[in-house]
C-alpha cells in the first residue's frame, strides 16, 4: 500500500470530509424539511429524547475507542503487525461485551419511559416500539464498528467518512421517498437501522481487505502489563465520557420533563443546525487526529507546541465565525426551512451559539491531549461537570425552560473542561505556563464579542423578505468576523505560520491534480 505523508493524510481527509459532508448536509436537511412536513413536532421530540438516552448507554463504551487509537499509533509507526494484530483482537472482545451490556441495560430502562414523557405524544406507534428500534440501531453498531479505528489511527479517516457519508446520503433519500409515499415512521427508522448495518459491514470488510493480518486467529495476546495500561487509559477517560454523557445527553430529558415533548422538537431544529456546523469544523480537525499523533510521536515539544497554537487560531477562527452565523441567521433558516412556528426567541440560538463556541475553542486541546496520551489528567474533576449540569437543569430548567437548560450547560463547561483541559495540555504536554494559553483566549473572547456586537447591530436593519434576509445576514455574519479577525491576527506567528502551511497544502494539491491529469 502506498505510504503517504502527514500532509497529504491531512489534506484527503479533510477534503473529502469537508465534501462530504457538504452533500450529506444538503440530502440531510432535505430529509428533516420532509420530515417536519409529513410528521408531527411530537416525532421530533421522540428522536430527539431516545437519542439522548442512548448516547447515556453509550456510557459502556467508556472512552476505549480513543483508548485503543492512542495505543495504536507507536506499533503503527513501528509497522508492528503482531501487535496491532493483538490490540485489535482485544478491541473486538471488549466491544462484544459491550454490545450486551447496551442491550441489557437498554432494555431495563423501558419501564421508566412513561416517567420522563409525562404528557403522552401525539404519534399512532408504540412508543416502546420505536425505542427498541432506537436500541436495536445502537446495540448492532457495537459488533462492527471496532475496525474503523485502525483506519483512523492509519491517518485513513476519509475512507470511514467516505463510507459513511455514501450510506448515510442513499439512506436519506429513501427515508425521503418512503416518508412522501407513505407518511410512516417506522419505515423511516427501518431504513436507518439497514443503513447502519450495510455501513458497519462495508467498513469492517474494507478494513479487513486493507489489512488482513488483523483477523489472524494465531495472534500473541496482549500482556498484563500492556492490558492493564490499557484499562488505566480507559479508567481516565471513562470518567470524561460519564461528565460529557451527562453534559451533552441529558439537555432534552430535562426539556421533556419540564416543557414538554413538542417543544425538545422545537429545539431540535436548532441543535441541527448546530450541530451541523460543529460537525462541519469538527470534520477539519478529525482529519488531523491521526496526523498530529503522528507528529507528537515524531517531534519535539517546541515543534508541537508551534502546530498546536496554529491549531487553536485556526479552531478559534471557524468556530467563531460559525457560532456568529449561528446566532443571527438560525432563526431565519429555521423560518424558512420548518415554518414560523417553529422559530424561538432570539436567545435561545444566542446560548446555542455560545455553547457550540466554548465547546468547539476545546478541539485543539482535545486533539493534543488524546494524542499525546494525558487521558488521566483531570479526569475526576470533569465529572463535576456532569454534576453541576444535571442540577442547573433541575433549577434552571423549571424556572427559564428551555433558556435556562442551555445555560446550565455552559455554567458546567465554565467550572470545568472549559479551563482545564488547555491548563493540562499546557502544563503537562508543552511543559509551559497555561497563563500564556488564557491571555490568547481572552484576546479571543474579546474579537469575537466585537465582530458578534457589529454583527448583530446591522442584522437587525435587514428588513426585507426571508430569503434576502437570510442572504444578506449570512454575507454580514461572514465578511465582518474575517475582516476584524484578519486585522488582529494578521501579523502573528500562528497566522503566517498557518498561511505557510494552508499554501503549502493548496500548492500539494494543485500538484496532485496536475500529476493525475498528466497520468490520465
Amino acid at each position: 500500500m502506498k505510504e503517504r505523508s502527514r500532509t497529504e493524510y491531512s489534506l484527503i481527509n479533510m477534503f473529502t470530509g469537508m465534501a462530504g459532508y457538504a452533500i450529506n448536509t444538503i440530502v440531510g436537511f432535505a430529509c428533516r424539511v420532509i420530515f417536519v412536513r409529513t410528521l408531527s413536532a411530537d416525532y421530533l421530540g421522540v428522536s430527539g429524547l431516545f437519542a439522548n438516552v442512548l448516547s447515556m448507554l453509550s456510557l459502556a463504551e467508556l472512552g476505549i475507542s480513543s483508548a485503543i487509537t492512542y495505543a495504536l499509533y507507536k506499533p503503527i509507526a513501528e509497522k508492528n503487525e503482531e501487535k496491532i494484530t493483538s490490540i485489535m483482537h482485544f478491541y473486538k472482545k471488549a466491544y462484544m461485551v459491550i454490545g450486551i451490556i447496551v442491550a441489557i441495560v437498554g432494555l431495563s430502562i423501558i419501564p421508566f419511559l412513561e416517567k420522563i414523557i409525562t404528557n403522552p405524544p401525539n404519534i399512532k406507534e408504540n412508543i416502546y416500539l420505536l425505542y427498541l428500534l432506537f436500541l436495536t440501531n445502537t446495540v448492532l453498531s457495537y459488533f462492527f464498528s471496532y475496525k474503523s479505528t485502525l483506519l483512523i489511527a492509519m491517518q485513513r479517516q476519509y475512507i470511514v467518512s467516505g463510507y459513511n457519508y455514501v450510506v448515510t446520503i442513499v439512506q436519506s433519500i429513501l427515508q425521503v421517498v418512503f416518508l412522501l409515499v407513505t407518511h410512516e415512521y417506522i419505515w423511516y427508522l427501518l431504513i436507518q437501522i439497514i443503513g447502519g448495518i450495510l455501513y458497519n459491514i462495508w467498513i469492517s470488510r474494507k478494513t479487513s481487505h486493507d489489512y488482513p493480518y488483523i483477523d489472524d486467529k494465531d495472534y500473541e495476546k496482549l500482556s498484563k502489563s500492556e492490558t492493564w495500561e490499557l484499562l488505566k487509559n480507559v479508567k481516565a477517560l471513562a470518567v470524561n465520557k460519564i461528565s460529557g454523557i451527562l453534559v451533552n445527553s441529558t439537555d432534552n430529558i430535562a426539556i421533556t420533563y419540564f416543557v414538554g415533548l413538542s417543544t425538545v422538537g422545537f429545539a431540535s431544529n436548532y441543535t441541527l443546525l448546530s450541530s451541523t456546523l460543529d460537525k462541519l469544523t469538527t470534520l477539519l480537525f478529525n482529519g488531523l487526529t491521526g496526523s498530529v499523533g503522528n507528529l507528537n510521536a515524531s517531534s519535539n515539544i517546541e515543534q508541537r507546541y508551534e502546530f498546536f497554537k496554529a491549531l487553536n487560531l485556526a479552531n478559534f477562527w471557524l468556530f467563531g465565525w460559525c457560532a456568529i452565523g449561528m446566532a443571527f441567521v438560525s432563526g431565519d433558516l429555521v423560518q424558512l426551512l420548518f415554518g414560523e412556528e417553529f422559530v424561538l426567541p432570539l436567545q435561545v440560538p444566542i446560548i446555542l451559539a455560545v455553547n457550540m463556541y466554548s465547546i468547539g475553542m476545546l478541539h485543539a486541546s482535545y486533539t493534543y491531549k488524546s494524542t499525546l496520551g494525558l487521558f488521566q489528567y483531570g479526569q475526576y474533576l470533569l465529572i463535576f461537570t456532569g454534576i453541576i449540569n444535571v442540577v442547573l437543569d433541575i433549577i434552571l430548567g423549571r424556572i427559564y425552560g428551555v433558556f435556562g437548560i442551555y445555560v446550565a450547560t455552559l455554567i458546567a463547561r465554565l467550572c470545568t473542561n472549559i479551563w482545564y483541559e488547555p491548563y493540562a495540555v499546557y502544563k503537562y504536554g508543552f511543559k509551559k505556563n497555561p497563563i500564556l494559553y488564557l491571555n490568547r483566549y481572552l484576546h479571543f473572547l474579546v474579537t469575537i464579542g466585537l465582530s458578534g456586537i457589529m454583527c448583530y447591530f446591522i442584522c437587525e436593519i435587514c428588513q426585507f423578505k426571508l430569503i434576502i434576509n437570510i442572504m444578506i445576514k449570512m454575507f454580514i455574519c461572514t465578511i465582518i468576523p474575517f475582516s476584524i479577525f484578519y486585522i488582529r491576527y494578521r501579523k502573528t506567528e500562528e497566522f503566517i505560520y498557518l498561511k505557510k502551511s494552508v499554501k503549502k497544502i493548496v500548492v500539494k494539491a494543485f500538484d496532485h491534480i496536475y500529476k493525475g491529469g498528466q497520468n490520465a
